[in-house]
């Protein structure tokens, strides 16, 4: 069957012509690529044949020499816009009797360099298509062709082929079969195609009451959004739970009964093919930029200004200036928007923390109490996706949460690894990274490590990816810390286990995005990460390269009053500075004398020279937060309160034990003065910190001449800091980079390991 022609072209040529192979690797599966090479060759009268192999796609071409070279050359000119090909083989070979040019069936054996396709966004030709009413995929929620439609998070094997995907079980109707064996159709060889006859189907439940029909299902659904009623509707990775954005009674009950009282909610907004932000500006300040990344492939939500005095629940987001909005990205949405005339809330249907859900029985089980109806749809999600979030950091969106459209992220190593390797991160946000030669893959956000269902996801995502890049990891790598659920499950492997310090892994992979074989100077501040001296480190700043790092640089450490509970109390940061500077601390039902007698005693406290926590300090000092019920909660209302900066504390920089080592203490008393406003307070902290890099780079630049500026860590994703600390860098000559590709927090953890590991098996040589 290998090589039966699954279609034809009709063009003859002479024999004596010669032949060659060409191989191609890269993104050229679920782009529209055998149909783009199988219209190229018959435009250069060529013969031969086009499969895809396993993550590759093989030509074989016959014809006079010079058709055949700017083929070649068109094929890299030409190519469709969401193809990346990479030219692995071309070479000469005996000729074949060919007398057409055809699309062979896919050829499963054998390994290859495998990219798997990410999911697209809805293609502006389809999306004409849905709202033309002549069409006979008028209002279908599931329209897509070659250039658009979910890829990975449908796709159950490569090659991608339907017979390897969850629309396997959709047998084409002959109209749809037509398109997909047309070569000047767009559906040519899509292999989601499908139509109101014969693809998958939306179906709405509310109350027992079930809506079958595709019209029916979504026009009950944007009537129960518009009651008030939260909706869990199945998208392309998962479910959200959908509710009007207008709507604070709705949005209340979203957050009362999913337990999120203040974490944020995203924003999806309706739009149009001649006018993309008709709704969003109303309620948004977006700039050309942010328009433009709005509009990128993988429509990920982007956090924006709000506008004032707008209809926007102030629930949306409570305590913060910006908002994370996103544009519709399936035809499922973009009839729900359209339809419904207004912003909805859509943010990820799970428990929180865990993985987005993406089965409709478990959805109903779970989240029963929270949603009042479902919006199911019948075509199985093979693995969840969530949203990517991205911020606005220094001219340029640097992503928060990767997800659906953007992972599994796929980057050149600049070493290559003799085995394979898995790195497992670490405890919160967690992704992983599977790593093989020169190529390292970087899997969709999974979350934080508590659960049952997290742990399922991990373990299920470290099987998936190896299965669909045919590499089994010979090592795992973890972070140091004992404690961590990916720690302790990589322990439970028969495989070699490698550690890597937490900080070093953010380093390194700091290092990656600065492009350079020079030293570098990364500052790694975060909430907490194990050190290498067994205390929470969170405030470092290092020298070197990966496998070669220099601690050069820390924060006055102090000690925390319980330990892990800090991260969601702030109001034992503020009173572990104040105990440390002599002062009382009291702060309403915490006034606990046993607690500082423990404090004093070192009972169930643990050193640290957190950034994060001092951020968490000074939130609870100033009266913004005590109490947070999601991480960063504290730092990032603090945040919100900035204006411009124009004064700075100094803070004293001594040697300790060979590290610089930076003295918050003047700032305690000075968030504690309530002569000055909150916001001048707030502003007067973020200043300062910035001045302590900058006070740190110049001293360590004296010493070891190094002019290369990174960072990475959780509290660089805090924008006035890290956008002044810049700027105060910049005017001192440092060259900076602040990643672009892989997140600043923790989900960036296990490509620093892998990028770790492979710089200290190189040293080691």
């Amino acid at each position: 069957m290998a090589n039966k022609p699954l279609y034809k072209g009709t063009l003859k040529t002479n024999p004596a012509m010669i032949t060659r192979q060409i191989i191609l690797s890269g993104q050229v599966q679920g782009v529209g690529f055998r149909p783009f090479i199988y219209r190229l060759a018959i435009d250069h009268h060529l013969v031969g044949w086009v499969r895809n192999t396993v993550g590759q796609v093989e030509v074989h071409v016959q014809g006079k020499p010079h058709d055949i070279e700017h083929f070649l050359d068109e094929v890299f000119i030409k190519n469709p816009p969401l193809a990346e090909p990479k030219l692995e083989i071309n070479r000469q070979i005996e000729n074949a009797d060919y007398n057409t040019f055809s699309i062979l069936q896919s050829n499963e054996q054998g390994s290859a360099q495998i990219s798997v396709p990410d999911d697209l966004f809805l293609c502006e030709e389809c999306l004409a298509e849905l709202y033309d009413q002549s069409n006979r995929r008028y209002h279908y929620p599931f329209i897509n062709c070659t250039q658009c439609g979910p890829r990975y998070t449908l796709i159950r094997s490569l090659p991608y082929d339907r017979a390897n995907t969850t629309m396997a079980g959709f047998n084409m109707c002959p109209q749809c079969l037509a398109e997909y064996q047309d070569p000047q159709s767009r559906r040519f060889h899509a292999e989601p195609i499908a139509c109101q006859k014969c693809g998958p189907s939306v179906r709405f439940k509310i109350d027992d009451v079930v809506y079958d029909n595709n019209e029916a299902a979504i026009q009950k659904t944007v009537e129960t959004l518009q009651q008030g009623k939260v909706v869990a509707v199945k998208g392309v990775g998962g479910y959200h739970l959908m509710c009007d954005a207008k709507n604070t009674n709705a949005i209340t009950r979203i957050r009362n009964n999913k337990h999120r009282p203040h974490k944020p909610l995203a924003i999806m907004f309706p739009s149009q093919l001649d006018n993309p932000f008709k709704y969003a500006e109303r309620f948004v300040d977006l700039s050309n930029n942010d328009k433009s990344f709005l509009l990128q492939p993988a429509r990920s939500i982007l956090l924006v200004e709000k506008k004032a005095h707008t209809e926007l629940s102030e629930q949306i987001a409570p305590g913060l200036d910006e908002v994370g909005v996103m544009l519709p990205y399936s035809p499922l949405h973009h009839l729900l928007l359209n339809e419904f005339k207004g912003p909805i809330v859509a943010t990820s249907a799970n428990i929180s923390g865990e993985p987005v859900l993406i089965d409709n029985l478990e959805v109903e089980k779970r989240l029963g109490h929270v949603a009042d109806a479902y919006l199911h749809h019948n075509r199985p999600i093979e693995r969840p996706a969530d949203d990517p979030v991205y911020k606005n950091i220094a001219n340029k969106p640097r992503p928060i949460r990767t997800g659906r459209g953007v992972t599994p992220l796929e980057l050149t190593l600049p070493f290559t690894l003799e085995q394979p390797v898995l790195a497992v991160g670490a405890h919160m946000k967690n992704v992983i990274a599977l790593a093989w030669g020169n190529r390292v893959v970087i899997s969709p956000h999974i979350g934080d490590m508590d659960t049952v269902r997290s742990l399922d996801v991990f373990e299920n995502t470290i099987t998936d990816l190896q299965k669909l890049y045919a590499v089994k990891a010979d090592n795992i790598i973890c972070d140091a810390h004992p404690g961590y659920a990916t720690t302790r499950w990589a322990k439970r492997q028969n495989i070699p286990v490698h550690d890597v310090y937490h900080h070093h892994a953010h380093a390194s992979a700091a290092f990656y995005e600065c492009d350079t074989d020079e030293k570098v100077m990364v500052f790694t501040w975060d909430g907490v990460g194990y050190g290498e001296d067994g205390t929470l480190w969170g405030g470092e700043t290092f020298l070197g390269q990966p496998g070669d790092w220099q601690h050069v640089a820390s924060m006055k450490p102090f000690y925390l009053p319980g330990g892990d509970k800090a991260g969601r109390q702030p109001w034992r940061s503020a009173a572990a500075l104040c105990w440390e500077n002599g002062l009382n601390y009291t702060i309403n039902q915490n006034n606990d004398p046993l607690l500082h007698q423990a404090w004093q005693r070192k009972f169930n406290t643990r050193q640290t020279t957190s950034v994060g926590r001092l951020f968490d300090a000074a939130a609870a000092l100033t009266g913004v937060c005590h109490t947070v019920s999601y991480e960063g909660q504290g730092p990032m209302e603090f945040e919100a309160l900035c204006n411009d900066a124009n004064e700075y504390i100094e803070f004293t920089l001594n040697k300790n034990n060979g590290i610089w080592e930076s003295n918050w203490e003047p700032l305690v008393e000075k968030m504690l003065d309530k002569s000055l406003s909150i916001s001048a307070r707030a502003t007067l902290f973020h200043a300062s910190m910035a001045n302590v890099i900058l006070q740190q780079a110049k001293t360590i630049r004296r010493y070891y001449d190094v002019n290369i500026i990174s960072f990475s860590g959780g509290v660089f994703q805090n924008r006035v800091l890290t956008e002044y600390a810049n700027k105060l860098l910049c005017e001192e000559g440092f060259q900076i980079h602040i990643p672009e590709r892989i997140p600043l927090n923790d989900a960036g953890i296990s490509f620093g390991q892998i990028i770790e590991y492979g710089f200290h098996s190189t040293l080691k040589k």
